[in-house]
């Protein structure tokens, strides 16, 4: 249960990243798309070394671990993206509900992937 919190709290601190360098993008006039896609390589790189340092206290091989994090994660960047796609452009709803809703489901996606397949010693 402890482990549990702690990627909960470390799952708030890597979206408000995400949605920091999102809004930033947006604010500067990109794509929501193109947008998406940079928060979500500043998030990534924020969450595995959180991930890796602060909750799950990883000592294995760092680039065997942060490869294989950001393949599964670009996994969650594709389907967030189309749903992001299916949400703002076919539904016409504003870019950043869009966003939240979007969220849920990467979130949920993202810790089963990481406790199951990449940090040593069974976490993400």
């Amino acid at each position: 249960m402890k482990h549990l919190i702690a990627y909960g709290i470390g799952g708030i601190l890597t979206t408000a990243v995400n949605y920091l360098i999102y809004v930033g993008f947006l604010e500067l006039n990109f794509h929501y798309l193109a947008a998406n896609t940079l928060a979500w390589a500043g998030a990534v790189l924020f969450a595995f070394w959180l991930n890796r340092q602060m909750i799950f206290h990883s000592r294995g091989n760092w680039p065997r671990e942060l490869l294989s994090f950001c393949s599964l994660r670009f996994l969650t960047l594709l389907l967030e993206n189309f749903l992001l796609l299916l949400l703002a452009r076919w539904l016409l709803l504003p870019a950043l509900p869009s966003k939240g809703a979007v969220s849920l489901v990467t979130v949920a996606g993202n810790y089963l992937f990481c406790q199951k397949k990449i940090f040593a010693k069974g976490g993400c």
